[in-house]
C-alpha cells in the first residue's frame, strides 16, 4: 500500500487540476462538486484563494480525505499571487505545471483513481516557464515516459478519434501514414477494452476523401493505403468497418453499429460530436498508464469570473474519468 492508500474496496477519488487560474477552471469546480456529490468523488489541486468568493470548500491533507468531504475538497497548492480572471499571469506558469505533475504522481501511485484537467493557456506557460510542449496531451505523454497517445472526444452517443489533429488540411495526406493509422487503431482498440469495458470493440474507420474516394475517382488513399491496412488488421482479429464515407457515418442508425469512429483529420471527427453534444463532450487521452479526461473547451477568458461558465463538460469529464478508472481498476483485479 502507498502511504495514503485507501482501505481495500474503497475507490480512490479523481484528481482535478485547477488549470489556468485566469480561466474558468476555478469557476466550474464548485458547481461540478455540487452536481456530482455522492456520485463521483474528486478533489481539486490548486490554490484555495483562486476559487470564486463564496465557494464552500474543505482543505484536505491527502486525496483519501475527499471521500467524506461535504464541500469542495481542495489539496492546497499555493501560488505566488492572486487570480486575475481573464488576464493570465506568466508568473503562475510554473505552479500550473506543478499542479499537473502532482496530479499525475498521485494517479501513478493509485492515490488518485484518474486525472481530470481543467484548461491551460499555452502562451502563458511558454512565456512564464518556457513550456516546450504544444499542450496538455504531449506533456502528459512526457510524464508517462513517452507513451504513444491518441486523442478521443466522447459524449453519451458517440466516441471519435482523429488520426491527425492540429495540422493544416493540406498536410493531412502526407501525415496520414500506414504506421500512424495502425498505431491509432491499436491504441483505440486497447483503450475500449481496458477503459470502457468493451471486450470486443467495434470500430468504424472513415475514408479521407469525399465518398471514401468513390472507387478512386476522388482520391486513391482509400484504395492504396486505408483499405489494405484495415484488411490486415481484420485478419488479426479486429472488428473494423470501412473505409466509410464520412457523410453517412454519424446519424443515429449508423452510430448504433460501432463503439468508436476513427476519423482522418480534426474537423471530420469534431464536427459530428460538437453537433450531437456541444456542451457535454469530453476530451480523453488514450494510451497513458493512467486515465486522463478533460472538458472539451478552453479557458474562456471572456467569461471567467462572471458566474456565466457552464460546468456541463467538466461534470461529464469527471464522470467519465471515474467510470474509466473503475473499468481499468476492475480489469487489474
Amino acid at each position: 500500500m502507498t502511504p495514503h492508500a485507501l482501505p481495500r474496496g474503497v475507490v480512490s477519488p479523481v484528481a482535478l487540476t485547477m488549470g489556468e487560474p485566469a480561466g474558468i477552471g476555478p469557476d466550474i469546480a464548485g458547481p461540478a462538486f455540487e452536481a456530482l456529490k455522492g456520485q463521483v468523488p474528486f478533489f481539486v489541486i490548486g490554490d484555495p484563494t483562486h476559487l470564486p468568493s463564496g465557494t464552500a470548500y474543505t482543505e484536505i491533507d491527502t486525496p483519501g480525505d475527499a471521500i467524506t468531504a461535504t464541500s469542495l475538497p481542495i489539496l492546497p497548492h499555493p501560488f505566488d499571487s492572486p487570480r486575475n480572471p481573464g488576464q493570465p499571469q506568466p508568473t503562475h506558469a510554473q505552479h500550473v505545471i506543478g499542479v499537473i505533475e502532482r496530479a499525475v504522481a498521485l494517479a501513478q501511485t493509485g492515490e488518485a483513481l484518474a486525472v481530470c484537467t481543467n484548461p491551460i493557456h499555452k502562451k502563458a506557460l511558454k512565456d512564464g516557464a518556457d513550456f516546450p510542449f504544444p499542450g496538455h496531451t504531449e506533456f502528459l505523454a512526457h510524464l508517462a515516459g513517452g507513451a504513444d497517445v491518441v486523442m478521443m472526444l466522447a459524449c453519451e452517443g458517440l466516441r471519435v478519434v482523429p488520426a491527425t489533429i492540429h495540422i493544416a488540411l493540406s498536410e493531412v495526406p502526407a501525415k496520414l501514414t500506414p504506421a500512424l493509422l495502425r498505431q491509432v487503431i491499436h491504441t483505440t482498440h486497447a483503450a475500449l477494452i481496458k477503459d470502457f469495458g468493451l471486450p470486443s470493440p467495434r470500430i468504424a474507420v472513415a475514408g479521407l476523401n469525399p465518398h471514401a474516394g468513390e472507387g478512386g475517382a476522388m482520391g486513391r488513399e482509400e484504395i492504396e493505403m486505408i483499405a489494405p491496412l484495415l484488411d490486415d488488421l481484420r485478419a488479426g482479429g479486429f472488428d473494423l468497418t470501412g473505409p466509410l464515407s464520412a457523410d453517412t457515418m454519424f446519424h443515429a442508425a449508423a452510430r448504433a453499429n460501432y463503439d468508436a469512429a476513427i476519423c482522418m483529420y480534426h474537423d471530420q471527427a469534431l464536427i459530428p460530436i460538437k453537433t450531437i453534444d456541444f456542451a457535454g463532450g469530453v476530451n480523453v487521452t488514450l494510451g497513458l498508464p493512467f486515465v486522463r479526461t478533460s472538458p472539451d473547451h478552453g479557458t474562456a477568458f471572456d467569461i471567467a469570473g462572471t458566474d456565466k461558465a457552464d460546468p456541463s463538460s467538466l461534470i461529464a469529464a469527471l464522470r467519465m474519468a471515474h467510470q474509466m478508472g473503475r473499468a481499468r481498476q476492475e480489469r487489474q483485479t
